[in-house]
């Protein structure tokens, strides 16, 4: 069957190109090992919940959606560069549930120099309710060293822009409402990524080898060090979601969101954010991730609907 995969180049990639589907068992190991990568140790993912049991975390299928090419290509040959990922969230995944993921390239396009594609996916659960769609830009093979951090081009403008920054006058909004006011700030989580951690979330012991799980292939692409996954900074991002929004990220949270500069293993990373403003009972913000230098490595936009329920997971590490 390995034989039959093809090699991760622009070129091989065929529009449309389906994938899967794939099932997945959303079991206890696996909700332990996205709770270790992203030290989000939350206790609805290992007893009670407001969904009446244990749930996997919102993204704890995050790379079941984004490597569902390897379905299709050698995953050991891929040396792509995560550029932006959008994901909305319908349903939560009682733990122990087979879920069943399908997608596939839509588009291909090139943009100064690099070649572009984007997948959709989404997973389903046992009884065919949506439970994640995520949407998916990547350039497919490239020097990530020669790209990361680049600025943009004059013409590849975005609709809107992120302005990144608080009201440092108004409180900080712990728990999402409708009446806050716009720019006030949400409150602050910071981690810094082992590699141990950045392997197990970038499916190292699955028997793949990439610029972020071993330091050769990270200099093979001009970097001096592994680079956190962007998928994994995503999942810091929704931490720090679901303790603004509580339970109703699970069942209506939307995100959207630009990789505009590395992470790298061992550097602390905060992400926080900030209110944009209130439309059809949902609450719209702002989010980003910063280096303790200051260096800005994702942002992007974020909502979901409020509700009165103050139920947040307690931290049980």
């Amino acid at each position: 069957m390995t034989s039959q995969l093809k090699e991760a180049r622009y070129e091989l990639v065929e529009v449309p190109e389906p994938m899967g589907p794939v099932t997945v068992t959303v079991d206890r190991r696996k909700v332990l090992d996205y709770a270790y990568s992203e030290d989000d140790f939350g206790s609805w993912y290992f007893g009670d919940s407001p969904f009446g049991g244990p749930v996997g975390h919102p993204l704890v299928l995050a790379n079941d959606l984004l490597f569902l090419f390897y379905e299709n290509y050698d995953g050991n040959t891929a040396q792509g560069l995560h550029t932006h990922e959008r994901l909305t969230f319908h349903a939560p995944i009682p733990v122990g549930e087979t879920v069943t993921i399908q997608g596939g390239y839509v588009e291909k396009y090139e943009r100064r120099g690099q070649g572009y594609v984007v997948l959709e996916a989404e997973a389903r659960g046992a009884d065919g309710r949506l439970l994640v769609r995520h949407v998916g830009k990547e350039i497919m093979r490239t020097v990530a060293g020669e790209v990361v951090g680049q600025r943009r081009a004059a013409h590849d403008e975005r609709p809107r822009t992120v302005r990144g920054t608080v009201d440092a006058s108004l409180p900080v909004v712990g728990r999402a409402r409708l009446d806050v006011p716009e720019h006030a700030a949400i409150p602050s989580r910071t981690t810094t990524f082992t590699q141990d951690q950045m392997s197990v979330f970038s499916w190292a012991g699955r028997g793949y080898a990439n610029v972020h799980t071993h330091s050769d292939k990270a200099a093979a692409s001009g970097l001096d060090r592994t680079i956190v996954q962007a998928q994994q900074q995503t999942g810091l991002i929704i931490a720090n979601l679901v303790e603004v929004f509580g339970a109703t990220f699970f069942t209506s949270g939307e995100l959207d969101l630009r990789f505009v500069s590395p992470a790298f293993v061992g550097e602390e990373l905060t992400t926080s954010g900030a209110v944009v403003g209130v439309t059809d009972g949902r609450l719209e913000l702002e989010v980003w991730v910063d280096k303790a230098d200051g260096t800005r490595t994702a942002l992007g936009w974020a909502s979901a609907r409020v509700d009165d329920d103050p139920a947040r997971p307690a931290p049980l590490l």
